[in-house]
């Protein structure tokens, strides 16, 4: 056998991360494509340095959540649901009257959180999201680029 070259994977640590921020306009674009979009960003698996034991994804703004597009009769027939920890405390609501809410950042929220590890690595990610149920956003100085969906 000859001489081989030695090759290792390159694991890059999370402080070697440039992250960048994105801001994504959801208006008319069907929600679980936004979502999948939003977290594969947050992971950071869009990159070539993709490690998953690190959390090497960017920031990501999402703006106009409450005019996102629900297929079929999916906002009706949604239903959201959400507990206080005390007994008989579940509060559900549909996804036509939560996106008519003053909540309606949560319909995108809760989409993204689903697609992110249960983990606190996971919980890390989700705390990069800023959803914004108006168009208007607070981050302008951190310079976000236009990300285009669908």
């Amino acid at each position: 056998m000859g001489a081989q070259a030695h090759k290792a994977t390159k694991s890059i640590r999370g402080e070697d991360v440039e992250q960048r921020w994105f801001v994504v306009d959801a208006e008319d674009v069907v929600l679980g494509r936004l979502a999948t979009r939003v977290a594969t960003i947050l992971r950071g698996k869009h990159r070539p340095t993709f490690t998953p034991h690190n959390d090497t994804g960017e920031y990501v703004i999402v703006v106009n959540a409450d005019k996102v597009k629900l297929t079929g009769r999916k906002l009706q027939q949604k239903i959201y649901h959400r507990h206080s920890g005390y007994t008989g405390s579940v509060k559900s609501i549909s996804a036509e009257k939560l996106l008519a809410s003053s909540h309606a950042d949560r319909v995108v929220m809760n989409a993204v959180r689903g697609m992110l590890p249960r983990n606190s690595l996971g919980r890390q990610m989700f705390s990069k999201l800023k959803v914004y149920a108006g168009p208007e956003h607070p981050h302008a100085a951190q310079k976000p680029e236009v990300l285009t969906i669908g």
